[in-house]
C-alpha cells in the first residue's frame, strides 16, 4: 500500500511536516516514508487533499460507558460514582457489556483513535471480562484491556480472574493489564497485592490517582515504577511528581472530564515539566466527547489559560507517540517510522472548517473535527475508507447498544427520554 500526494505529518521525535513525503506499507508495517518511492506493484491510496498522520492514542477511556453517553452532562464527580458506578452498573448484563464495548471502541475508530485504553471496570462476572474483550477485538481496534476487580473492596478481589484474563494471551490488537483500584479506592495492603501479582504476570498497571498521598503511600510500599500509569492526578504534591518522575512512572490526563466534573485543574503542564510522559484521555463519555480533537482542544486551552506554554505539536505528541510511550508501546504505533505497525489515519484538509492549512500541525489540534476523519488504518488493514467504517456492521452495533441503553436505564430507575 503506498500512500502518495499527501501532507505527512510524523510526530518523531517532535511533529513535523514531511513535504512531498509517501508513506509504504507492507505486511501492516510502515516500511518507508520519503520521496518517489517508485513502487510499482503497491495499491495505491492518493492523499491528494488529505493531512497523512499516525493514529491518534487514547490513554484511558471507560468504554464501557459507550452505552451511558451524556447520561451524566451536569455530574460532579461524586455524583458520577454514585450514578454511573452506584446505580447504573450493576444493571448491566454481559450482552450490554458487548454492545457497549464495541460501539465504543467503534467510535473510537471513527475518530481516528487506532489504540485505546479500555479502564474496565465492569468486571461483575467472567462473562462480562468475556463479553469486553470479543467486542474488542471484533471491533478491529488496536487496545489495552485493563481488567479491574469488580470492586475496591478486598473481599471481590479476582486474582484468579486476573491470571485468566493475562493467560488467554490476547493476541493480536489487544493487550492485558491490570486496571488497579490501588491506594485511593482500596487499601495499600490490597495495592500490594495487586502489584504483585500485575508484576509476576508482567501486566503493566494502571491507577485513578488525584489529591495528596496516593503516591507517597505507594512510594513507602516500594511499588512505584516505569509499569505504573497515573490516571487524572489533579492535586499532586510537588514530592509525589519528582516520585514518579524518578520511578520512571507515566501519566495520562482527561482534561475535559477533569474540567467539567471539578478533579481540579488538569495537570498536563505540571507532569511534563518533571519530565513524566504524558497522555491524553477521552475517560468516559457519560458527560464527555469521545474524539481526542476535543481533548487536545481542551489541553491546550486550559494549559494556556493557566499560563502555560504548551505549543499545538507539543499536544499532537501527547495524543500519538507520547500517549504510545505512557502505554509501553512507542517502539510499535505513534509514529511513522518504520519498522512501526500502520496506524495511520488522514484527515480532509480541503474542508470548510481546515482549508486553507498553513500550519497542518496547528490545523490538526486547532481546527480538525471527526467530520474531517477520511480515512482510518490498523495494522495496515484499512477500516474507515471515504468517511465511512467499512468492515463494521453499524447498523446492527447501534441497533444492539440503543436496546442495552434502554434497558439499563429503566431497571436502574433512571428517567431517559431515547430519540428514536
Amino acid at each position: 500500500m503506498l500512500i502518495t500526494n499527501g501532507t505527512v505529518i510524523d510526530t518523531e521525535p517532535e511533529p513535523h511536516v514531511l513535504p512531498g513525503a509517501e508513506v509504504l506499507v507492507e505486511d501492516g508495517v510502515i516500511a518507508a516514508v520519503g520521496r518517489d518511492l517508485g513502487v510499482d506493484d503497491a495499491e495505491i491510496l492518493d492523499a491528494t487533499g488529505r493531512i497523512v498522520l499516525p493514529g491518534f492514542v487514547d490513554t484511558h477511556r471507560h468504554v464501557w460507558q459507550s452505552a451511558l453517553r451524556s447520561i451524566a452532562a451536569d455530574t460532579t464527580l461524586g455524583d458520577y460514582l454514585g450514578l454511573v458506578l452506584g446505580r447504573l452498573a450493576p444493571a448491566f448484563r454481559a450482552e450490554d457489556v458487548y454492545a457497549a464495548n464495541l460501539w465504543g471502541a467503534l467510535e473510537a475508530l471513527n475518530a481516528g483513535v487506532t489504540t485505546l485504553y479500555d479502564w474496565s471496570h465492569i468486571q461483575l462476572t467472567p462473562e462480562h471480562t468475556d463479553a469486553a474483550i470479543d467486542a474488542l477485538r471484533e471491533s478491529g481496534a488496536r487496545s489495552v484491556f485493563g481488567y479491574a476487580h469488580p470492586a475496591a473492596e478486598e473481599a471481590v478481589r479476582r486474582e484468579d480472574e486476573v491470571r485468566r484474563v493475562a493467560a488467554l494471551g490476547l493476541s493480536g490488537l489487544v493487550t492485558p493489564a491490570l486496571a488497579a483500584w490501588g491506594p485511593v479506592y482500596g487499601s495499600v495492603a490490597a495495592a500490594e497485592a495487586d502489584w504483585r501479582l500485575a508484576r509476576e504476570l508482567g501486566l503493566g498497571i494502571s491507577l485513578h490517582a488525584t489529591g495528596t498521598g496516593a503516591v507517597e503511600r505507594l512510594h513507602a510500599a516500594g511499588l512505584l515504577g516505569p509499569d505504573v500509569m497515573f490516571v487524572h492526578g489533579n492535586g499532586f504534591s510537588e514530592e509525589a511528581m519528582k516520585l514518579i518522575a524518578d520511578s520512571g512512572g507515566t501519566a495520562s490526563v482527561s482534561p475535559v472530564v477533569e474540567s467539567q466534573m471539578g478533579h481540579g485543574h488538569p495537570e498536563t503542564g505540571r507532569f511534563r515539566g518533571f519530565g513524566i510522559p504524558t497522555g491524553l484521555g477521552v475517560d468516559t463519555v457519560t458527560d464527555a466527547p469521545g474524539d481526542m480533537f476535543t481533548v487536545m482542544r481542551a489541553a491546550f486551552a486550559v494549559e494556556r489559560v493557566l499560563g502555560g506554554s504548551l505549543t499545538s505539536a507539543e499536544v499532537l505528541r501527547m495524543a500519538t507517540i507520547e500517549g504510545a510511550a505512557v502505554l509501553g508501546m512507542e517502539d510499535r504505533i505513534g509514529s511513522l517510522r518504520p519498522g512501526k505497525q500502520a496506524d495511520i489515519v488522514m484527515l480532509r484538509a480541503d474542508a470548510l472548517n481546515l482549508a486553507p492549512v498553513h500550519d497542518p500541525v496547528g490545523a490538526v489540534v486547532t481546527a480538525a473535527d471527526t467530520s474531517n476523519m477520511d480515512t482510518v488504518i490498523v495494522a495496515g488493514r484499512i477500516v474507515k475508507r471515504a468517511g465511512r467504517l467499512i468492515h463494521a456492521d453499524v447498523p446492527r452495533a447501534l441497533g444492539l447498544v440503543s436496546r442495552s441503553a434502554a434497558r439499563i436505564a429503566e431497571a436502574a430507575g433512571v428517567a431517559a427520554a431515547t430519540v428514536r
